[in-house]
């Protein structure tokens, strides 16, 4: 492949002027043989690379190792070295590559294992490719995927294509830049993290009754009371409409799947025919939703959206006070799931949701509770947003300061 002109960024640090360079990754980056040969590192210290968290320590992320019988013919990876994982994901079909910022440790042979060239930031080329764009652009015209869906590709073979980069002085100051931007996300992270710890130690208290409200004249609320939910809610759940019949999915019904129930959209519809000639069942905005089985089993959400719902969905309409209930469905889900899905077995029903005995407060302190969890809930949904909106930032500001 021939060279190509130098480019340069849509946004860029004003004190730099030089084109970026055309270049081989194999100019920035060499193919490591390090082997754990000597099994100076053990099964303890075999990494995981993730798209999210980067290369991890396996055990600590995964919770086991899954190195097989002896691990002599490792890579070893040392600190400020990269690897390309040799296995797809659902956005990055021919793999990533990630910079190991941790600690030194060893991968299995479906890793490769780069060091960082003199002129390159390691910094710099984890952040070209942690857009998704950049990393399937590069790797696809490369990568040659078997029948299980492998790659065939040697490790120095990934160097053989190029990318646009600026002198390492600039790569150091974009790759500084970017390190600002996450370590805003990581503080804002921790920040969501202390509050949501904060809130299920506020909810244990509450539904323990270790921590409990007064009325306006400072006095004890009247004691709680067992109730079962099928003499206080009406439940339904819905159903599917026939698949084989297209037309029944041309509507403009908003077709909720136990999946869906906490949406603001869904992208499955159905016609009014559909619904009358099914068991689907409409919910409104504002209703209680909860999951019955599949991946989502024991979910429940406020809907966000009207429309039909299918047979995992069931819908409980409360004469308490409706989030007062959420907030005490969500808190045991765990328990309802270890206690009715043994073993990863069975579904929920309707009639166990019916017979299940909550302890309620009157519909006074019910009220106090809910008003203040729902303060709590506000901080952490601030949070939570200021979270995505740096990410969004993030990801316009790497899509313009790189080169393609």
């Amino acid at each position: 492949m021939d060279k190509q002109k130098n480019k340069t960024p849509l946004v860029r640090f004003s004190e730099f002027k030089e084109g970026w360079v055309h270049k081989e990754l194999n100019e920035l980056l060499t193919a490591s043989k390090a082997k754990n040969g000597d099994l100076k590192y053990g099964k303890e210290d075999v990494l995981s690379v993730s798209g999210e968290s980067g290369i991890v320590n396996q055990i600590e992320h995964l919770g086991r190792s899954y190195a097989g019988v002896s691990v002599h013919n490792y890579g070893v990876v040392e600190l400020s070295q990269i690897v390309y994982t040799k296995s797809p994901l659902k956005a990055n079909p021919y793999g990533i590559i990630k910079l190991n910022k941790h600690k030194a440790g060893i991968v299995s042979t479906l890793y490769a294992v780069y060091s960082v060239n003199e002129n390159l930031d390691g910094q710099f080329i984890e952040y070209y490719f942690s857009l998704d764009a950049n990393l399937n652009r590069y790797l696809r015209p490369l990568v040659k995927k078997g029948a299980k869906n492998d790659m065939k590709i040697s490790n120095e073979y990934v160097l053989n294509d190029r990318i646009y980069a600026p002198q390492l002085k600039e790569q150091k100051k974009i790759a500084h830049f970017f390190n600002i931007v996450d370590k805003k996300i990581s503080q804002l992270q921790e920040k969501l993290n202390s509050l949501e710890l904060y809130k299920k130690s506020m909810l244990q208290q509450i539904f323990k009754q270790q921590l409990r409200f007064k009325d306006e004249k400072g006095q004890n609320f009247p004691d709680w009371k067992v109730k079962k939910l099928g003499k206080v809610c009406k439940v339904y759940s819905g159903g599917t409409p026939t698949s084989s019949n297209k037309s029944y999915y041309k509507g403009d019904i908003p077709f909720i799947g136990s999946g869906n129930i906490s949406d603001n959209e869904v992208f499955q519809f159905i016609t009014q025919e559909a619904l009358d000639n099914s068991s689907s069942k409409m919910v409104e905005v504002g209703d209680l939703l909860y999951a019955l089985y599949g991946g989502t089993s024991g979910e429940v959400s406020i809907s966000k959206i009207s429309g039909a719902i299918n047979q995992a969905v069931l819908c409980i309409k409360t004469t308490e006070n409706k989030q007062f209930l959420y907030q005490h469905l969500k808190f045991n889900k765990e328990r309802i799931i270890t206690t009715f899905l043994q073993g990863g077995q069975g579904n929920l029903s309707a009639q166990i949701i019916k017979n299940l005995k909550v302890k309620f407060p009157s519909k006074k302190e019910q009220c106090k509770i809910v008003n203040f969890l729902s303060e709590i809930d506000n901080k952490i949904n601030v949070v939570n947003e200021q979270i995505e909106t740096t990410k969004i930032y993030k990801k316009g500001f790497l899509q313009q300061m790189f080169c393609n």
